[in-house]
């Protein structure tokens, strides 16, 4: 159909095109390419009011009043005043609307905020500008200094401008890919051939830069903005059950009429006599509520700089089950730290790094100390003295030659120094900053510049190191070769120009390195010690080359880097070739230094019963070390280790074999997750589910993302996942809550995200204790709303039943409007400041939290009590009230809501569990307004009868048998069998 079509037309995502950007040719830069700006709004100005309504009226309860309120514009259904059916509707919308406002004008603030950061562009003059901002468009040519945030799409121009800016041979740069893909590790990036030699002025050159259309892959975010919690989808059902027993109630009334008459149109005023049984005040109750418990965990001092930003979903935070985490920059803060050096028979931790520091200033001490003659009175003594001292400066050496970081000198103009490689640069501590392609390696680095070993200048070709006494060390590259997830280890081959020797430097992970180096017997057994410790441990070796042997390897390198044909696996054999009989030098331990108080947080979350899942795009290793060092993973809890699998046989095997394990938690790569879930996905998740961890490494944002659709999907629990980088958006919008931390990573996660918190430890508080009360409170606040409107009803049901079954209303005109409001709204909605148990209570007993994820507090089971008080209460005020009145109707009335009034103020004070100064305010605040309207009310009441003695017996008598029975079965039920949280009380 045409209205099918134009839906299509609208929903019609824009096609991606390729991407062609000229340079010195500014009359060729005029097609338009969609702006780079972040935008995290739900709607724009003609979109918010169709938008809201649509959200509103999707939930069956709005809906219902909607067109309950219309029908009252048809004259033989109407009963009563209009108002009383639209202003309620009307506040509700209201109310709705102005939250929504407030979110979406602070989520425009914050993308404002991002949105506004300026750049400096080249102009065809030249110059720069410093008013552009990032929502620039691809013809122009940003100068990112160093340290900036960039869209991806300037990373080419930034090798060309900034190389030649820094009058740089080398024409290379390091760059973050952290909000891509949460590596915080610098890449070094080398301009191509061609762009090396490019005159400063760009726009002297007629040149252009072509790029292939967006891909899929990690550059795009998944996630949806609009927040349903599982609480409104309950009570949304409990709603349609409530409408349900409306008509049936409705059908009966018509039934015993007989279906006398026009009784379709009686059975739709019936249907209209009761909509009060569903209330239109749930919706606007809670999400007051919601707004309420927003300002209340901003405003906990124990959790400083949380930011609620979405107010819809706080109860959620109680019903979860499993958390989703990443690991660099949330569980982690990505700072290494040097810990330990292990020599074989000695070993140097944090305490004793002075003793390897002074073996590195004895060893450098002179020039001539090493031609020294050793021959003492004791000679056995120094010669195990200079044996020590050799080999720690060996080790050293080692780790300060084999690696693949620069150091980077900036001045007071923040320009890269480009002259001087000798002693005469300045090479002091204040100026220098490591850049390399993994903190591990920077870690290193410092070390051995710690101990008096100091790397002051490297580029492509040679690398210079500074010792203890201010002597220059050059050394010339002659190959490297790169760490790869395969090969797992990294190599290097230098030659010192003071001496001429030629030495193969070499370091990698333990199973790599075990073949390689000579033969001992400590490496296996300190390797397990040190992974025990959480410590990232690399083994390291060295081998002497002849310039002979040097150039024998040369020659075959070259060779087979020529190769057409298999040229990879013919470079790794030649490699290999040198890989033999190594010198074992040491073996080093680097931590990753935890968040503040992540072990206790992980250990509280486990004994809650949530279950936690470590996402991260970092490799098997690293992943699986800190699992260990958080406590993720416990000492007595086994890890299988998913291996590689690459096709339907090879998954089909490991399942099996993961699937004779017991109690052990999983670690499983992306690319071997990917597999599985291609052809075993209903099998991995209910195995994964049963592990007490699982840790998933090298994993894209999209399958963080998918990882957290399956758990929904699969096991129907709550699921929360919680970040800090942008490629962790697409987990957190995926996921049923979502929370940002604001870290190193930058805002982009926290923006995001329906919480922010500063640090990872306050996710413990967030939970236990407001996620908690947020849930406890709108359970009791959701039900209460709807007894107060089954009460109600049920006297509604009982007069119509007295009186011939007459679709007249008992109450009219403001008597309903006040009923719903001032009346009873404050004592009400004070429910959303009770607690079962105070805080220090829940963070101290966090197995409280389990039955939170069962959903007793608002289930049909405790819906059916509420209804069964509502009918009871309901017949004993209506009926108490016919059988106590005198002689005229208005005095039933009278006595009837009274009467009603007291109940629900009592119903208040019976339903709450610890008392605030508020909510007896509230209280009397209610009864005041009340008493007070009494005198304005002489069109419902004959104030001659209030005032007399007879009115207030008989409303405390239909009171007092309304209540009471509630009391002596809530007192009998809390002495006999109380719940979990009041014997910790007590």
């Amino acid at each position: 159909s045409c209205c099918d079509c134009l839906l299509r037309t609208c929903r019609r995502r824009k096609e991606l095109k390729a991407r062609t950007v000229w340079l010195g040719c500014p009359e060729k830069c005029e097609e338009k390419y969609p702006k780079n700006g972040i935008k995290n709004q739900k709607y724009n100005i003609l979109t918010f009011v169709p938008g809201v309504l649509y959200q509103q009226f999707k939930f069956f309860l709005n809906l219902y009043f909607l067109v309950v309120a219309c029908s009252q514009f048809v004259p033989s259904l109407k009963i009563g005043y209009l108002y009383t059916y639209w202003a309620p509707l009307g506040f509700v919308l209201a109310v709705t609307m102005v939250r929504e406002a407030v979110d979406e004008v602070r989520r425009h603030r914050r993308d404002k905020e991002m949105n506004s950061q300026l750049y400096s562009k080249l102009t065809v003059r030249g110059d720069s500008l410093t008013d552009y901002s990032p929502r620039w468009q691809p013809r122009g040519q940003p100068v990112i200094p160093h340290g900036y945030c960039l869209m991806s799409d300037g990373i080419f121009l930034n090798l060309l401008v900034n190389s030649e800016h820094a009058g740089s041979d080398t024409c290379a740069c390091f760059i973050r890919t952290d909000q891509l893909d949460g590596e915080t590790d610098w890449k070094l990036k080398v301009a191509v051939a061609c762009t090396q030699r490019l005159p400063a002025d760009l726009f002297s050159i007629t040149a252009y830069v072509y790029a292939q259309q967006p891909e899929l892959d990690i550059h795009s975010f998944e996630g949806n903005f609009t927040r349903v919690g599982l609480l409104d989808l309950e009570l949304n059902r409990l709603t349609k059950a409530l409408f349900l027993a409306q008509v049936v109630l409705s059908v009966v009334m018509v039934a015993l009429q007989g279906f006398v008459g026009p009784w379709f149109r009686n059975l739709f005023r019936f249907v209209v006599l009761f909509s009060y049984i569903i209330p239109i005040s749930l919706r606007v109750n809670l999400d007051m509520g919601k707004s309420a418990y927003g300002w209340i965990i901003m405003k906990d001092e124990n959790i400083p700089g949380t930011v609620v930003r979405t107010s819809t979903i706080p109860e959620e935070l109680g019903r979860l089950v499993y958390l989703l985490t990443d690991k660099t920059g949330t569980l982690t803060q990505n700072e290494m730290v040097f810990k330990r050096l292990h020599l074989g028979t000695v070993s140097y931790g944090t305490d004793t790094m002075d003793e390897v520091q002074s073996h590195i200033v004895q060893s450098h001490a002179g020039t001539g100390a090493s031609a020294t003659p050793s021959h003492t009175a004791t000679p056995s003594a120094p010669k195990v003295r200079k044996s020590v001292v050799s080999r720690v400066h060996e080790a050293v050496k080692a780790i300060a030659l084999c690696h693949n970081v620069t150091p980077v000198y900036e001045t007071r103009t923040g320009m890269a120094e480009a002259e001087g490689t000798e002693a005469d640069q300045d090479f002091g501590d204040h100026n220098r900053t490591y850049q390399a392609s993994s903190p591990d390696e920077v870690a290193l680095v410092r070390w051995t510049e710690s101990v008096g070993l100091t790397l002051v200048n490297r580029d492509l070709t040679s690398l210079q190191l500074k010792t203890p006494v201010g002597q220059i060390l050059t050394f010339t590259i002659l190959q490297i070769f790169p760490f790869t997830s395969e090969s797992k280890r990294m190599g290097i081959i230098v030659k010192e120009e003071a001496t001429g020797e030629i030495t193969f430097y070499m370091k990698g992970a333990d199973v790599a390195m075990a073949s390689i180096v000579q033969y001992n017997d400590w490496l296996e057994e300190e390797c397990g010690n040190m992974a025990r410790e959480g410590l990232r441990t690399l083994v390291v070796a060295k081998k002497s080359l002849s310039e002979e042997q040097y150039q024998d390897f040369e020659s075959r390198y070259n060779q087979a880097r020529l190769s057409l044909y298999d040229r990879a696996l013919k470079v790794a054999a030649v490699v290999e070739s040198l890989e033999r009989e190594m010198e074992l030098l040491c073996l080093t331990g680097v931590e990753d230094q935890l968040q503040t108080d992540v072990r206790p947080t992980l250990e509280l979350l486990r004994n809650a019963g949530i279950k936690i899942w470590m996402l991260t795009g970092d490799k098997l290793e690293t992943a699986t070390c800190i699992a260990k060092s958080s406590r993720l993973v416990a000492r007595s809890q086994d890890i299988h280790v998913f291996r590689p699998v690459s096709n339907r046989v090879e998954a089909h095997l490991e399942l099996n074999a993961f699937r004779r394990k017991h109690d052990c938690a999983l670690v499983i790569s992306g690319d071997s997750l990917e597999v599985c879930l291609r052809y075993y996905e209903h099998e991995l998740v209910e195995l994964a589910c049963q592990c007490p961890a699982v840790v998933c490494c090298r994993c894209s944002p999209t399958q963080k993302a998918q990882i957290v659709r399956l758990l929904q999907q699969h096991t129907a629990n709550r699921t929360c996942a919680i970040g800090d980088g942008g490629n962790d958006v697409s987990m957190i919008q995926a996921a049923d809550c979502g929370i940002g931390i604001e870290g190193k990573e930058g805002r982009q996660a926290s923006l995001a995200a329906d919480f922010s918190i500063t640090q990872f430890k306050h996710i413990g508080r967030l939970l236990m204790v407001h996620g908690r009360n947020s849930y406890k409170r709108s359970a009791a606040l959701g039900q209460f709303v709807m007894h107060r409107g089954m009460i109600i009803s049920a006297m509604q049901a009982v007069f119509s039943s007295i009186f011939y079954f007459a679709s007249v209303p008992l109450y009219q005109g403001f008597l309903m409007v006040g009923y719903a409001t001032i009346y009873t709204m404050f004592p009400v909605f004070s429910l959303v400041l009770d607690q079962d148990v105070k805080p220090e209570m829940a963070l101290l007993y966090p197995e409280l939290y389990k039955d939170l994820t069962k959903g007793r507090s608002l289930s049909f089971k405790t819906f059916f009590i509420w209804a069964l008080i509502s009918v009871y209460q309901g017949g004993i005020l209506m009926y108490g009230a016919l059988v106590l009145f005198d002689q005229e109707f208005v005095h039933v009335v009278a006595i009837s809501f009274t009467a009603l009034v007291l109940t629900e103020l009592l119903m208040v004070a019976l339903t709450v569990r610890t008392w605030h100064w508020l909510m007896v305010m509230a209280e009397f605040l209610s009864l005041g307004c009340y008493l007070a309207s009494l005198a304005f009310l002489n069109e419902y009441f004959d104030l001659s009868f209030i005032a007399t003695g007879a009115f207030l017996w008989k409303v405390c008598v239909i009171t007092l048998v309304s209540c009471l029975p509630l009391y002596i079965i809530k007192y009998l039920k809390r002495k006999f069998s109380p719940p979990s949280y009041s014997k910790l009380s007590s």
